[in-house]
């Protein structure tokens, strides 16, 4: 078992929630330390010396500092994973890759973009992200049709990196109720026991 990993970032970002349901997952013990993004902390020096992007989330696992959801995901999978979540069969895990990229582009620039221009009132064209998260979720409830989970006929990394912006796809005005296949998935991975609830941003915001 490791030491306690020290998890940077806010509870209103997906991108830090995929490391927390990681961690669950993986049952290894973690401590957050809340980023005020809204205050610019992700902007001091002493956030830059971990991330010179300024970017949440950020690990500390014992003094290895890794960035990145995508990256740290990649990390805790070859270092704490038997192959269950992030598999070590080559077609397994380019499975799984081709759904991080997906966490990188149409997820982010999708639902995870109207969420921002919504939530938080970012500039950003609302109608073109939501054209994308449609694009997208139409793609996901196809490929959800006739299986339990994306990748590797199980539980994997690839469903942590998707969950998130997924399940608050409605925080950005995106519609759930078309995509039943979808809503399953969803469901199924709420129902995990060692599953962490990403908070609804009026509960934080206020």
């Amino acid at each position: 078992m490791s030491t306690t990993i020290k998890l940077y970032g806010t509870p209103l970002s997906g991108h830090c929630h995929r490391i927390e349901l990681a961690l669950s997952l993986l049952g290894l013990p973690y401590e957050t330390m809340p980023v005020d993004m809204r205050a610019g902390a992700h902007r001091k020096p002493e956030f830059l010396a971990l991330n010179p992007f300024g970017q949440v989330p950020v690990i500390d696992d014992a003094g290895t500092v890794i960035a990145d959801s995508n990256a740290i995901l990649a990390y805790l999978g070859a270092k704490y994973d038997d192959g269950t979540l992030m598999p070590r069969d080559p077609v397994e895990a380019a499975g799984v890759q081709r759904w991080f990229s997906v966490a990188a582009g149409e997820i982010k620039y999708g639902p995870g973009a109207a969420r921002l221009a919504r939530v938080f009132g970012a500039p950003i064209d609302h109608a073109a992200a939501a054209a994308i998260a449609t694009q997208i979720l139409s793609l996901l409830d196809t490929h959800l049709a006739d299986r339990d989970y994306l990748a590797a006929g199980r539980l994997t990394f690839a469903d942590v990196a998707i969950y998130s912006y997924v399940a608050h796809a409605p925080e950005g005005d995106i519609d759930l109720s078309p995509y039943a296949h979808v809503r399953r998935w969803l469901a199924r991975l709420e129902a995990h026991p060692r599953f962490v609830p990403f908070p609804a941003a009026a509960d934080i915001l206020g």
